[in-house]
């Protein structure tokens, strides 16, 4: 990098760093001095059992909402890249339409459509499925179903840059020496686009892991996770140094997921 580049990424540097880095630093601060000097904030963190449930609970829901997403994704993407106009049109819409909706508007449509008076429990009530509403929201399942709605199209983009990247005359070939389309599609075509694969798991998992007004909304108090704790611990305890602990403890993590993407990259690259 030239000092032509650099003075030019430099306000840029200096913008970021008065937006983000100086504000973390502060919350540094308050994890080792309220409400006194010291690492007991993070020992609490670390040894509570309310924060590590909620810890295991953040990491069971991103776990599962990562999964989800990556395969709805994977099955879109290909049927993007290779399937006809007409069905290249469809998925190109659903895939680019969730970006013009805000998130919170998202959460409160699934809200309207899953809570007991919504419209997926009158619809069943009144074909006589069921007698009584189903408890669709204010749990888990709420939760992960409107992160996996929300994350499907970032899982999309890794995924098609790398079918885009498989060579067809390896698949010719594979046809040529009678491979069935099963065989080739999961021995050939699905190891090729591995680079794409974990991409597409941790962009989802780090996005997933600062979820805050989805599960806020749809799980309703009973599914919380570590992005809604640090608010509550903040804003309504007040416990700030515990909160900025886990803040820290989150930022942290995010970090190395960020790291081992770009060492993943970059290994992809070569």
């Amino acid at each position: 990098m030239t000092s032509r580049h650099i003075l030019l990424l430099g306000p840029l540097l200096l913008l970021l760093g008065a937006a983000y880095l100086v504000p973390f630093l502060g919350v540094m601060q308050w994890s080792v001095t309220l409400p006194e000097p010291g690492l007991g904030q993070y020992r609490t963190a670390l040894t509570d059992p309310l924060v590590l449930g909620v810890i295991w609970r953040t990491l069971r829901i991103c776990a599962l909402v990562t999964v989800l997403s990556v395969a709805a994704a994977y099955v879109m993407t290909l049927v993007w890249v290779r399937g006809g106009p007409v069905a290249r049109l469809v998925v190109e819409l659903c895939i680019l339409i969730p970006f013009w909706i805000s998130v919170l508007t998202r959460a409160f449509g699934w809200l309207a459509l899953l809570s007991n008076k919504g419209l997926v429990n009158g619809w069943l009530q009144t074909l006589g499925i069921i007698s009584e509403p189903l408890t669709l929201v204010r749990n888990e399942f709420g939760v992960v179903l409107g992160m996996v709605h929300f994350l499907i199209p970032f899982a999309v983009f890794p995924l098609a840059s790398s079918m885009r990247a498989v060579d067809e005359r390896v698949l010719m070939a594979a046809r040529g020496m009678g491979a069935s389309r099963a065989r080739i599609f999961w021995q050939i075509f699905v190891p090729m686009t591995k680079s794409g694969i974990l991409g597409a798991v941790l962009l989802v998992f780090v996005f997933a892991l600062g979820f805050f007004v989805t599960p806020a909304i749809l799980g309703g108090g009973r599914s919380v996770m570590v992005a809604e704790l640090i608010y509550l611990r903040i804003f309504q305890s007040p416990d700030w140094g515990l909160g900025a602990a886990i803040s820290v403890i989150l930022m942290i993590a995010v970090g190395a997921l960020l790291a081992l993407m770009l060492r993943q990259t970059k290994g992809a690259a070569r």
